[in-house]
């Protein structure tokens, strides 16, 4: 160990409250720093995973759904229910001109099932026709659903093999997807054929109207639509919602434009908040270490005159702030990587829009940056002040101490 590094840990253990106070400081900005930017990259990975996810150009439900929240809810918080489309209007959506490929999905809320402590979602797609469910369900199953099968979101507390009973029948867990970021992580997703036996059974168990006036073996919760090249967007969806008055479609691509409006406002708030506490840090950083730098004269004054160099002193106080930085910078990034991943469901539900951690790769780079950051932060704050000392005339200083 150099004698800079020495007088330096010597120095920490001798000035215990000073030490304290530095270190918290560093705390503080490295906390900071790590949980703006995981917020930030979280919301962001988040939004990428919802439009990867949604894959339609048009969404449309009935009106019936209204009660149910707006599309954006369905879509994005999976808050779906009991609301059909009649095989009529689905003929009508289908004959509307510019439409290219079609694809339903059938929507039960279910009752409490036995793998999870409150009501859950299930989405029955048709594997044949679906291009936005059925190509993320292939990352993790390669097979066919059979009857007694299902497939669950990631929040969904059951592993596959498990068996989840609905409606007095059990299903055979197939597979669990991969995280999203959005409500379709605690749904459960199966083939058209089964969830309509689910609604045949809920139907026959439960008191409910949800049935009455539609078909279960021919009516859809959503119909899901991509757009034949040349044909724009907003002219198909205004001639469905002029032309079909039990349905409400809807641009995805403008549902995907508010949620990144929204993302956008919360991360450039979360970003200035960033910068504003870095700032702070800096400030206040730069005020400790010109303080201390004064309340040190003397003792500079003296290391001088035995022969120690302006550089050697330099050093001292940058290993002070090397050691003082990295475990402030280590303690502050452990009780952010804490409350993030503790906080990961609150924060989705507070925010109300995709929020999907990054994968561990992207949190490895965020940790060290945020280490180099704060912990360089301090170096070279802790350089310029000793600077400004060691510049200072020896017998100069030892007489202002005097």
């Amino acid at each position: 160990m150099s004698l800079a590094s020495s007088l330096a840990s010597k120095n920490i253990s001798r000035k215990l409250s000073r030490s304290i106070l530095m270190t918290v400081v560093v705390i503080f900005l490295s906390f900071t720093l790590f949980a703006g930017s995981f917020l930030i990259l979280s919301l962001q990975r988040g939004l990428k995973s919802y439009r990867e996810r949604l894959g339609a150009d048009i969404v449309v439900i009935p009106n019936s759904s209204k009660g149910h929240g707006s599309v954006d809810d369905i879509f994005l918080q999976g808050i779906t229910g009991n609301y059909y489309i009649s095989a009529k209007d689905i003929a009508k959506i289908e004959a509307v001109e510019g439409i290219e490929q079609v694809s339903r999905q059938f929507y039960l809320t279910s009752a409490k099932a036995s793998c999870c402590s409150s009501r859950i979602q299930i989405i029955g797609i048709d594997p044949e026709t679906d291009f936005t469910i059925q190509p993320w369900i292939s990352n993790n199953y390669k097979g066919t659903l059979a009857a007694d099968e299902i497939i669950v979101g990631n929040s969904v507390s059951a592993a596959v093999s498990d068996h989840v009973k609905f409606y007095g029948r059990s299903y055979r867990v197939a597979a669990k997807l991969d995280r999203t970021g959005t409500g379709l992580d605690s749904a459960v997703f199966t083939g058209m054929d089964t969830i309509r036996q689910m609604a045949e059974d809920a139907g026959n168990l439960m008191e409910t109207d949800a049935f009455t006036g539609v078909n279960i073996k021919d009516c859809a919760s959503a119909v899901l639509i991509k757009v034949k090249d040349g044909y724009q967007i907003s002219d198909v969806t205004d001639d469905i919602n002029i032309h079909i008055t039990k349905v409400q479609a809807t641009s995805a691509r403008s549902m995907i434009s508010d949620i990144a409006d929204g993302l956008g406002n919360v991360s450039g708030i979360i970003g200035f908040l960033v910068v504003l506490v870095f700032i702070l840090a800096i400030v206040i950083l730069a005020v400790v270490y010109a303080l201390l730098s004064n309340e040190r004269r003397k003792e500079f004054a003296v290391l001088r005159t035995i022969g120690a160099s302006g550089k050697m002193l330099s050093g001292v106080m940058s290993f002070e702030a090397l050691y003082i930085g990295s475990a402030g910078s280590v303690i502050g990034i452990i009780l952010a990587l804490i409350l993030s991943y503790s906080l990961e469901s609150s924060i989705k539900d507070s925010l109300e829009l995709p929020y999907l951690i990054p994968d561990v790769p992207a949190v490895i780079l965020i940790i060290l940056l945020t280490f180099l950051i704060a912990v360089l932060t301090g170096i070279v704050i802790s350089f310029i002040s000793a600077g400004k000392i060691v510049r200072k005339d020896t017998g100069l200083l030892l007489r202002e101490e005097n």
